[in-house]
């Protein structure tokens, strides 16, 4: 879950958000109310404080209720994909639920993220479902949850992050990469807009990356 190389170009920048239909850029329009399930409350701090982490790096905001949903940012911890069906209600949240267990076991996936978008483009809610496997068992929890808390505060492309988000450093086992930390300030600057699929707007990110 490492990345060594970081975005120094505008190209760089807007292959983070590109996906096979182009580029689509989004970020969240309000406030995050996370709740996570089905992990340990030393987990759930865990988890909670690397949220709080890296919404604090964004300039945004954790709130505790979003008056239309609740909760706005649902994560879903299981150790195999089939225990998705038995959550109450959770077919109510995702369309297709069923259908989606049997793609992610298919697939052999440990991990899936659901975005929804408001009507102007911008992040509504997300739902991360992720099945503890082996290869995730052997990873701290203060690693995945750094992870996951990236992966989660901007709509990236399908592959962006494929080599992870983090980078290894002699004090720790590893931290955001400052490259990476320094998309996500640009992403949420004020001036930026909320959702963009003009590949222009990667270069607009790319400016207030460079003016650090």
């Amino acid at each position: 879950m490492c990345q060594p190389s970081a975005p120094a170009s505008p190209a760089t920048v807007e292959a983070l958000f590109t996906r096979p239909e182009g580029y689509v850029f989004a970020r969240w329009g309000r406030p995050i109310v996370p709740v996570i399930f089905g992990v340990e409350e030393a987990t759930l701090a865990v988890f909670k404080g690397a949220i709080e982490a890296v919404v604090a790096l964004a300039g945004h905001q954790i709130a505790d209720h979003d008056p239309e949903l609740g909760a706005n940012l649902m994560m879903f911890f299981c150790r195999d994909w089939s225990e998705l069906v038995q959550v109450p209600n959770l077919d109510r949240l995702v369309d297709g639920l069923a259908s989606l267990v049997t793609r992610l076991e298919a697939q052999e996936a440990n991990q899936y993220r659901m975005f929804r978008f408001d009507e102007h483009g911008a992040i509504r809610a997300v739902f991360v479902f992720i099945r503890v496997d082996a290869a995730l068992a052997e990873v701290s929890a203060e690693v995945l949850a750094l992870d996951q808390a990236v992966r989660l505060i901007c709509l990236w492309g399908d592959d962006a992050l494929a080599q992870g988000v983090l980078v290894r450093t002699e004090q720790s086992d590893a931290v955001l990469g400052p490259q990476i930390g320094a998309v996500i300030r640009a992403a949420y600057d004020p001036v930026m807009p909320a959702a963009s699929r003009d590949p222009a707007h990667a270069l607009r990110l790319f400016a207030r990356m460079s003016g650090e």
